[in-house]
């Protein structure tokens, strides 16, 4: 034996033993509490006392930027802030969704109880041609049954094995069984059949047609072919996946949003439920928070990937942002059906019913098949879509609810010229026009006058009221209903409005006035409701769609038209029409009624409805003695503005010796001229009637008791310009 070679092993293992226990030197355990505490006191000790210098930081030391003894709120406070789920159900608080919900239960169960009493014979009957079949099979059962058929396999299996032992175990527990199993379907045969014998001496005919009936009837379903069931299915339920999380994070992760993908390769889901995936009408709902910085809007800007990943129909499919939570909360509604083939309820008012234009009426479903109400009074509203979309048919269901409130005087304008309106326009409306012919644009623009000077009746009936009568200082239902006031609701609908604002000649009176509406229409019982598949800043002047308080979008195709008819910023916020399809007809974003924006799908009323509705809201209209204009098939008496020339008139009252002259001169100068048509006029209403000749009002001065006083007035050289250029450069002096 080499003691060299030992000696030489030894001392390795011995400086091996050393290095351990140099690594160990200092590795003890460590009470945390008490180690945090001197920390924390080593960190308030005593600042040393100033020396002239200032202190040289320490690079070792670690800066606190968590501040430990700064405590977030309590649990008091968590719990005071906390969202209390609602204990009743919000279908369950609503009557009208009580009623939808209790009238579809009973419909069901009533078409699946009529469908299979209807077909009980035909059932009878594939039951008794599958009797003998199940008597075989009874029969056979029962034999395989006594005999221990089931047993055979295994004792065939120890004979190939030749495991005699456990075969003759086997054999015996085989005979112990067809023994005992004999005996019973013995003493069961003598059984049975003395009670069909004494059924069929003592019992009446009827209980022998039951019992043989009834044996019959069992021995067929004992005889039924998984192929060829009996009894058919009455309603064809719809295969939707059941949502689950994995699924959910699975389509999450199919997006392409790097902070998800990165979170799930390191492990983690890269979404955190904050609520259990739970069903949310008939659909399943999913609420959590994205990573950070991945925000709703990424979501749904790829909410077609989102129903890939999800293998469900992009109509199913709608992810929603949380208004009161941060933009990271992520709301997954998914739905058993496409939104726009689903079955929607029944309109309550397709068939009966008056409306109060003061009161919500149903219009529309959301997602869920809840019903989405509107308000029509005290709003001005714009519908934005691209073509074939269904905008002309939902401003056809505003229009006919307000027609079901019989004191609504309806103003209709279809300046496509298809005849979409005609269902109201005809049987309803107080004035309506079709098309973009001069006759119609003259036909509207002087109803839209009339409109400005009612819209100034009103403010003037309004101020003189009582406090009393009217404390809001707005039409109420109440006033609406008084005839000898005339604040009745007043609806002006207008499809294609982009014909008006852009019309070379009235293009600037018609925004003037709708301008006017939608700002001050809506205190005094006026409604103006605009349509147009060119939303933008020509077909929508900036003055309308700013204030319009209400916002139908149907799809379009940017951001420029989806913010212009749902409002500045709304694509960045998620609230995007772009992502509705092409299928999505008549679905759109609302916003109204005081909450955010929602997807609701409105009702579908096709032609034949329009008019039946248009009819019923005549017919009511006839019995309280309200139907007028152009429904009684009367014409507006003619403009009398329209027989005088107004330039002639201007360079009438204001001589050749008077270069310049005040707005409110030439108005009061007018009004003794030709009272009937200029008697109501104000100094801006001149200056928007001289607009479509070009003539701009200028700053004039007056010296008047030693100080200049600044207004606005024209020119009589831009009159006699303006008057010789139309004239063909004749003489306007």
């Amino acid at each position: 034996m080499n003691h060299d070679d030992d000696r030489e092993l030894f001392n390795r293992l011995e400086a091996d033993m050393a290095d351990d226990a140099a690594r160990q030197e200092g590795a003890e355990v460590v009470d945390l509490g008490k180690a945090r505490s001197a920390r924390g006191a080593a960190d308030e000790s005593p600042a040393p006392e100033p020396t002239g210098r200032p202190a040289e930081p320490d690079p070792s030391a670690r800066a606190l930027v968590d501040g430990p003894d700064v405590k977030g709120p309590g649990y008091l406070g968590r719990l005071m802030g906390a969202k209390r789920r609602a204990i009743v159900p919000d279908w369950l608080k609503s009557t009208n969704e009580l009623k939808t919900a209790a009238t579809w239960v009973a419909g069901h169960y009533g078409h699946m109880t009529g469908y299979h009493v209807l077909r009980t014979p035909v059932y009878a009957a594939r039951l008794a041609f599958q009797a003998p079949r199940g008597a075989a099979k009874f029969l056979g059962g029962t034999m395989r049954w006594a005999s221990d058929a089931e047993g055979d396999p295994v004792r065939r299996a120890m004979v190939t094995k030749e495991d005699a032992a456990t075969y003759l175990k086997l054999s015996r527990q085989r005979d112990g069984r067809v023994r005992l199993r004999t005996l019973v379907v013995t003493l069961a045969t003598f059984m049975g059949l003395g009670a069909a014998l004494a059924l069929y001496v003592l019992a009446p005919a009827w209980l022998m047609a039951v019992s043989v009936s009834a044996v019959v009837l069992a021995l067929g379903w004992a005889g039924d072919a998984a192929d060829a069931p009996v009894i058919n299915r009455a309603v064809e339920l719809p295969k939707a996946q059941k949502l689950t999380s994995d699924i959910v994070l699975r389509a999450l992760g199919a997006l392409g949003i790097p902070a998800i993908n990165q979170a799930q390769s390191k492990g983690r889901e890269g979404f955190t439920f904050t609520a259990p995936i739970t069903r949310d009408g008939p659909g399943w709902r999913a609420e959590g928070d994205l990573p950070y910085g991945v925000t709703v809007t990424d979501v749904i800007e790829r909410r077609d990937k989102l129903a890939s990943g999800l293998r469900r129909p992009l109509g199913c499919v709608w992810p929603e942002a949380v208004p009161d939570e941060h933009t990271g909360r992520l709301v997954l509604w998914v739905g058993d059906q496409d939104m726009s083939k689903a079955k929607k309820p029944a309109w309550p008012l397709a068939k009966s019913g008056t409306v109060d234009l003061f009161k919500p009426v149903p219009f529309g479903t959301d997602q869920r098949g809840r019903w989405i109400n509107v308000t029509l009074m005290y709003i001005a509203g714009i519908i934005g879509a691209i073509p074939r979309m269904g905008k002309t048919f939902l401003l056809r269901l505003l229009l006919l609810i307000a027609a079901l409130d019989p004191r609504a005087e309806l103003h209709t304008y279809d300046m496509k010229g298809t005849g979409d309106l005609d269902p109201v326009g005809d049987r309803v409306s107080h004035r309506h026009a079709a098309g973009d012919d001069d006759e119609a644009i003259e036909y509207a623009i002087r109803d839209f006058r009339e409109l400005r000077n009612e819209l100034r009746r009103r403010t003037k009936m309004i101020r003189s009221l009582p406090r009393d009568i009217c404390p809001e200082s707005k039409v109420t239902s109440e006033l609406a209903s008084k005839k000898e006031l005339g604040l009745h609701p007043i609806v002006v609908g207008v499809d294609e409005c982009q014909v008006l604002f852009e019309h070379p000649k009235y293009k600037d009176e018609f925004e003037e006035i709708a301008t006017d509406l939608v700002k001050r229409g809506p205190a005094t019982g006026i409604v103006l409701l605009l349509a147009t598949q060119r939303p933008d800043a020509k077909a929508l002047p900036t003055g309308i769609s700013a204030n319009a308080s209400a916002r139908w979008c149907l799809k379009v195709m940017g951001q420029l038209e989806n913010d212009m008819v749902l409002g500045t910023s709304a694509y960045k916020r998620g609230v995007r029409a772009t992502m509705f399809s092409w299928g999505d007809k008549g679905i759109h974003y609302f916003v109204g009624e005081g909450a955010d924006a929602r997807i609701v799908g409105s009702v579908y009323v096709d032609g034949v409805g329009a008019d039946s509705i248009a009819l019923r809201a005549r017919k009511a209209r006839e019995d309280a003695g309200l139907l007028s204009g152009h429904a009684l098939g009367e014409e507006p008496e003619a403009d009398a503005a329209a027989s005088y020339d107004l330039l002639r008139d201007l360079l009438g009252v204001v001589p050749v010796e008077e270069a310049k002259v005040w707005n409110e001169t030439v108005v009061a100068r007018l009004a003794e001229l030709r009272p009937e048509v200029y008697g109501e006029w104000a100094a801006e209403q001149l200056t928007a009637a001289l607009k479509p000749y070009g003539i701009t009002t200028v700053q004039i001065g007056r010296r008047i008791k030693d100080k200049v006083v600044n207004r606005r007035g024209i020119e009589r050289a831009h009159l006699t310009a303006a008057v010789a250029e139309r004239d063909g450069n004749r003489d306007a002096g």
